[in-house]
């Protein structure tokens, strides 16, 4: 029986659950979650939302870079 909350078929394409991914390479939320989308677009019906939110996370993850580099600059 599959497990559809903890361990969906998509969760682990390509022999690797997504979670233990993002955990081994310490990425924070935002990268976390671009690469969540991106891994699982292929398999959840909705390729081009689950991209398209990936680059919302990456987008979001650039501003806060560059946000906090101005304010480095601040002090």
């Amino acid at each position: 029986m599959t497990d559809m909350v903890n361990h969906p078929p998509h969760y682990k394409t390509g022999g690797i659950e997504t979670i233990d991914y993002i955990e081994a390479k310490e990425l924070n939320f935002h990268l976390g979650n671009a690469v969540k989308y991106i891994s699982r677009a292929e398999h959840k019906g909705a390729y081009e939302q689950d991209l398209k939110k990936a680059i919302w996370y990456l987008n979001r993850a650039i501003e806060l870079a560059l946000k906090e580099k101005v304010d480095e600059r601040s002090v």
